[in-house]
Order: structure tokens, then sequence, then C-alpha cells
């Protein structure tokens, strides 16, 4: 089965996510899809610039509890966005959960609609967002990060416009996208390879220097006892067994 389908329109490759059966959970299959498309698309000189978008009501949920991808590919899925020489757009119009909000933080632009949410629920598990820190944190406006790392709360299109972590809250995302994708068209694949590279100079030396703890913090939470309670409890349906 593939779970990334590509399009394409004027220089624009449209990446979708489509594995719905799961929410287009990271999984270590569609881990992999993706980076061979990104791959893919680095190549390919038609190829302005890359949406990725998703079918069905959720962009991503966070990483597939029945098959986790190896923290380092996903470590590495985000890091070639980051540094794909081509910007990274992200169209989402349904839900975002924990480690899909790394891969959404990874995109340079992001444009979502108004019946999308977001939530980091690492803490509700027993976990923490540790390597998706290393996007979200360089982004996202630290008091709220400070909030949302915390309490899991959910929030809205606008307030994730508010905080830094997407670019633009649309009512229609294509209209949204539209001028985005205007500007992208107009710009020179060299004016645009070497303006990523600016902007995303810090990004990519907080990955040389952090990732490999963060991964191996991860690691440890997820085989602690109280993740093991906390994905138990998630999968059956029920609140852990510390909820008070």
């Amino acid at each position: 089965m593939t779970l990334i389908v590509r399009t394409g329109e004027r220089g624009i490759a449209t990446l979708t996510l489509d594995s719905p059966a799961n929410r287009n959970a990271l999984s270590a299959a569609l881990v992999g899809e993706l980076r061979d498309a990104l791959a893919d698309c680095a190549g390919d000189d038609t190829v302005r610039a890359v949406v990725l978008a998703h079918t069905g009501t959720t962009f991503c949920a966070g990483a597939d509890l029945k098959a986790p991808p190896d923290p380092e590919a996903f470590v590495g899925l985000m890091r070639e966005i980051v540094a794909l020489p081509k910007p990274v757009v992200a169209r989402v119009t349904g839900h975002v959960r924990a480690g899909g909000l790394g891969l959404l933080a990874a995109c340079d632009i992001a444009v979502a609609g108004e019946g999308s949410s977001f939530a980091l629920t690492e803490s509700r598990l027993g976990l923490a967002p540790a390597v998706i820190s290393l996007t979200l944190l360089p982004r996202v406006d630290r008091t709220a990060a400070n909030r949302y790392y915390l309490t899991g709360e959910r929030f809205d299109a606008a307030e994730a416009a508010r905080i830094g972590l997407v670019t633009v809250a649309a009512e229609d995302v294509e209209k949204g996208l539209a001028p985005v994708l205007d500007g992208l068209r107009r710009a020179s694949p060299q004016g645009l390879a070497a303006s990523k590279e600016l902007v995303t100079a810090t990004v990519l030396r907080s990955f040389d220097q952090y990732a490999e703890d963060l991964i191996a913090r991860s690691a440890a939470l997820f085989a602690s006892d109280e993740a093991r309670e906390g994905m138990t409890a998630f999968l059956e349906r029920r609140d852990p067994a510390w909820v008070r």
C-alpha cells in the first residue's frame, strides 16, 4: 500500500499523507516513504517547492503506537525537511497531535484551516515532546510552549498562528495558500535555496548538537513503566492510573 501520494502542478509537488486508517500516524512505513518522496523532490529540477498535505480529518496523529518508527529515522525525516533546498509548505485541514506537530514545525510555512486542532499529548502518556523539540522550540512562543507541553491542552488554528506554529490561519485553506504558492513560483530556484539556508541554519545546528541526546531521552521514556501504562490506557480508551 502506498502511504504517500505525489501529485504536481506548475512546479509545486504535493506529497499527501494517505494513511487514514490510523489517522496518518507516524509508522515506520510512512516515515520511510515520506523520506523517499522528499529525496525524489530534492533531485527533481521541475519541482520549485513541496506541499505536505493529508487525506481524512487528521494531518498526523503522532507516533503509531502499534508500529512506531525508529527515533533516528523520524529525526532524520524532520532534518531532511528542514535541510531540503526547496521550501516545504504544510496544508492542514484537520487535527495534529504529538509527533505530528514536530513534522508540521519542520515545514517552512504552514497554512491551517479553521477546523484544524493541535495538541501536545505526550505528558498525558508518560512521555515528553523530546525529539520534536528540535523543530518546535525554535518556532513556538516560549510561554505557549510551557503551557501546551505541560498540560496537553487542545488549541485551534488561530492560537497556532498566534504562537508561531502555523504561518496562516485561514477560513479557506486554498485562498490562504494561493499567495504563498504564487510567491514561491515567482522565486528562482537558487534564490529559494539560498534564502532557506539562511533561515534554517540555527535549527540545523541544534539537530547536530542535541539530536543524539534527545533520541536517547525519548527511548528511555518509551521504555518506562509509566509510558507503558499511558500507551496501554490510550489504546484501551481509559484514563491511566495516575489521573486524579
